[in-house]
């Protein structure tokens, strides 16, 4: 059955997975009337949505996408976040290695790219787990602190008068790096300070 849905969407169940969007086992089912039956595609969505990389490709925040691989909705913030977890449970549970430092970095990530405060993420991803919560912990920490240098950058930027050039290198900071701190996407033609 996986590889029947290969052979006809390999956009999505090939060798890179993206994010299914809801209610594509329906839309499977209406275009390909003859060719699944419905118990036996919902065992091999569900093979295929528990597969870890399917999870990854959860994990990674990308957008859902219909049988045409045309990206249509984004993943709910809590289905991101308990692939990650699903994902560093199972890295986990192979290697030796700490993998925190990492699981914290997607996490982070993860927090920004949702755009909700920490109080509405958190009951987004409400979790039991004590070493997921303690990363989830972690990562908040770590964007706080992101964020207190990104306001004092943008405070001594503002405050220093001079060019992001000019403000980078009179700091030795690189401009680019400079730029991304800031939110400035774009130099500006003057690069000087509003």
């Amino acid at each position: 059955m996986l590889e029947r849905l290969f052979e006809l969407h390999p956009q999505l169940f090939g060798a890179r997975f993206l994010p299914l969007k809801l209610g594509i086992y329906e839309d499977l089912l209406a275009r390909h009337p003859d060719v699944f039956k419905p118990e036996d595609l919902k065992i091999a969505m569900g093979l295929h949505a528990r597969s870890t990389r399917y999870l990854e490709a959860v994990a990674s925040g990308k957008q859902r996408h219909d049988l045409d691989g045309n990206p249509v909705e984004p993943v709910a913030p809590g289905h991101v976040h308990h692939a990650i977890l699903e994902v560093f449970r199972r890295r986990q549970g192979r290697t030796g290695d700490d993998l925190l430092p990492q699981l914290r970095a997607q996490l982070v990530r993860a927090i920004e790219a949702s755009g909700l405060s920490r109080e509405d993420y958190m009951m987004a991803v409400g979790g039991r787990d004590e070493t997921a919560n303690a990363a989830l912990d972690e990562a908040f920490a770590e964007l706080g602190a992101r964020q207190a240098k990104r306001e004092a950058l943008r405070r001594a930027f503002e405050a220093s008068g001079r060019s992001l050039a000019e403000f980078a290198e009179m700091y030795g900071m690189d401009l680019a790096e400079v730029r991304r701190t800031l939110g400035l996407a774009r130099p500006k033609a003057s690069d000087t300070p509003a």
